[in-house]
């Protein structure tokens, strides 16, 4: 998929993360595409973006779903 091809008005189409908390908090939404990845601060939209390349976006998803997060 392309990214400017997404939506209709050829804007990317944002999603809430799975990965963000529910209650409002701490929530990114994202674009994915075949090769990056759009981040963005939920309650800043028009703020900075970070833009990640698939051949690192993949396997950072890849290492949440299979590892157990640790904690010092």
């Amino acid at each position: 998929m392309n990214i400017a091809e997404a939506g209709d008005d050829h804007r990317p189409r944002w999603f809430t993360s799975s990965y963000s908390n529910g209650a409002g908090g701490e929530c990114v939404e994202c674009v994915i595409s075949d090769d990056h990845a759009l981040i963005r601060d939920s309650k800043n939209p028009n703020g900075r973006v970070v833009a990640v390349g698939s051949s690192a976006w993949r396997p950072f998803i890849h290492a949440l779903k299979h590892r157990r997060p640790t904690h010092s």
